[in-house]
């Protein structure tokens, strides 16, 4: 439990979301005047579960909000000092690759309705990427960029990019790496 309460008590890239607002309750409101994507987090069903694991490095680019800005708001909202961030990791995410268009998708799936549902897309999706041939593109509709799973796939030797239509509308697309 120490490990959990130490994590707790400084915010950092790597800093869980969920724990964050069980300590600060208050940085809510911060992460919403950042970024109306952040509402979401009112959503009682994304605050028990991606909440729990999306860290504040995944969520800056579901809110398209730099690492840097986000980190040092919360730090100054929840009275800590400033942290630096490196360069490399302070700014937006990148370009959209050639791949990643519509013309591309091989293979779709819309989970907005099972996520207001209370579902977790997770292994549906998981079993689409997994069926992935070479050069297939992925497309998954959510109401926010699915980070923690975006994470997942990577280590499964997927690569991701998303894009924002709105505030309930991102477009993920997958491709196999190599």
């Amino acid at each position: 439990m120490a490990a959990k309460d130490d994590r707790a008590a400084n915010i950092t890239p790597d800093s869980r979301v969920g724990e964050l607002l069980e300590r600060w309750p208050q940085l809510e409101d911060v992460l919403i005047e950042l970024s109306p994507r952040y509402r979401a987090l009112k959503n009682p069903v994304l605050r028990r579960t991606i909440a729990k694991v999306a860290t504040l490095r995944q969520v800056s680019v579901v809110g398209g909000v730099s690492l840097a800005t986000l980190i040092e708001r919360l730090r100054a909202a929840a009275g800590l000092a400033p942290l630096a961030i490196p360069a490399a990791e302070a700014g937006a995410p990148g370009r959209r690759p050639p791949w990643a268009v519509e013309q591309a998708v091989t293979r779709r799936h819309d989970a907005r309705a099972a996520i207001e549902a209370g579902e977790h897309p997770m292994p549906k999706v998981m079993a689409d990427l997994a069926a992935l041939g070479e050069g297939d593109v992925y497309e998954l509709v959510t109401p926010f960029v699915p980070a923690p799973l975006v994470d997942l796939a990577r280590g499964k030797g997927f690569e991701s990019f998303s894009v924002s239509e709105g505030d309930a509308v991102v477009r993920t697309y997958f491709r196999r790496v190599g």
